[in-house]
């Protein structure tokens, strides 16, 4: 069993660990609507990727107060 010699400090063992850290996600703006979107992915708002729709969007539905 692998048994350390002496105690590592919490300095280099956090400089070990450097590249652990999380990057945050880089976002564009959907070229079609102009909301943003992940890159390589479908605009969730429009449905439009690289220019052209590939989703069709449903319209959204208002009821009357009433109705509901």
């Amino acid at each position: 069993m692998a048994v350390q010699q002496n105690k590592v400090s919490r300095a280099r063992r956090n400089n070990r660990r450097s590249h652990h850290a999380l990057s945050a996600t880089s976002i564009n703006d959907c070229s079609n609507c102009g909301e943003q979107k992940r890159p390589h992915h479908v605009c969730p708002s429009c449905g439009h990727y690289a220019e052209r729709e590939v989703v069709l969007m449903q319209e959204v539905v208002e009821l009357d107060e009433d109705v509901a």
